[in-house]
């Protein structure tokens, strides 16, 4: 496939690196330019690009960008985009600042959604770098990690979790968009590096009256990683 990666930090380099492996046709870009690409782009593989450009790949595009960097992100080229547009983020007030929208009730990937004039798919956002390296094994594999995928379109998820399988996880189909906040920061399937039955268990103990506690909770470990500038 023809896949595109907007974010060149952990998660973004990583994907890019994982789906070039895999031999699928990989380009890349972020804030910075191709140019600051150029030495990762030869060594993993992928092609570096302008965000205008990834926006345009024929069939799938992960966004591993801060919240903040999803204001940034050229509207235009991504509502005329056909990809699947796959949502990575997760939603830190203290690194982002506040969004009314979410904050109100609005899922980070329906706000990351109308931001974009585009439906996507939330995934890859609750599970960290190093295990998303290193975990992934043979389908059948004892003890496989599973990862939620949450959307609106069922075609579009049936992609994601192919993806997901060629990376050596399992995936679940965790429901509609709307359902994404059970993902989401601080959550009982938050990071946890979960099997398939553990995470359909997580995702229901998710408390949609304390979706504000778990992002304050998450919000205040986080805090101390956010001192440093993002990429």
């Amino acid at each position: 496939m023809d896949i595109g990666v907007v974010g060149s930090g952990n998660i973004g380099s990583l994907l890019a690196r994982r789906f070039a492996a895999l031999k699928h046709r990989v380009c890349i870009a972020n804030s910075r330019g191709p140019a600051s690409l150029a030495s990762f782009a030869a060594e993993a593989l992928v092609t570096p690009a302008t965000v205008e450009q990834v926006a345009l790949v024929k069939d799938v595009v992960v966004l591993a960008v801060t919240e903040a960097g999803v204001r940034r992100l050229p509207r235009e080229a991504f509502s005329a985009s056909s990809a699947v547009i796959v949502d990575a983020g997760n939603y830190y007030p203290s690194r982002d600042g506040h969004i009314a929208e979410i904050e109100s009730g609005l899922t980070e990937s329906e706000w990351v959604s109308r931001v974009l004039g585009r439906r996507v798919v939330k995934a890859f956002n609750n599970i960290v770098a190093t295990s998303l390296g290193s975990r992934g094994v043979p389908a059948g594999t004892a003890e496989r990690v599973c990862l939620a995928v949450a959307g609106d379109q069922a075609s579009d998820k049936r992609l994601v979790l192919g993806l997901i399988d060629e990376l050596g996880f399992d995936g679940l189909d965790a429901g509609t968009l709307a359902d994404s906040w059970r993902q989401q920061p601080g959550t009982p399937a938050y990071c946890r590096d979960l099997g398939k039955a553990d995470l359909v268990a997580a995702l229901a103990r998710a408390d949609a009256g304390k979706v504000a506690q778990y992002r304050a909770e998450a919000d205040e470990i986080a805090r101390p990683y956010f001192a440093a500038p993002s990429t």
